[in-house]
């Protein structure tokens, strides 16, 4: 199961600029392959990408489905953020700048 950060009161899916296996860099959904990694490097993830209050995210696993739609709704736009609803819904939202 996939595990990615979530935002504890908005429930955004944090998203960023990463790499993919070719070394080209895409953005999209930071996703752990189990919540043992997630739980080891999420901090310094979060600080790395100058998160200053990384006690803001959480932990969530997310189905194959919900990870691979991420990525798609994102569609490689720093402009779009993605949430995860109640109802296990991933839905993309432009930021209004």
């Amino acid at each position: 199961m996939p595990y990615a950060l979530k935002n504890k009161k908005t429930s955004e899916l944090f998203s960023c600029t990463l790499l993919n296996v070719y070394d080209l860099p895409y953005y999209g959904v930071k996703l752990w392959e189990d919540r043992e990694s997630a739980e080891a490097e999420a901090r310094a993830f979060l600080r790395e990408k100058g998160v200053e209050e990384p006690s803001e995210w959480e932990i969530a696993g997310l189905g194959e489905h919900q990870a691979k739609l991420c990525n798609v709704k994102l569609n490689n736009d720093p402009a779009k953020r993605v949430y995860l609803t109640d109802d296990g819904r991933i839905v993309a939202q432009r930021d209004a700048t």
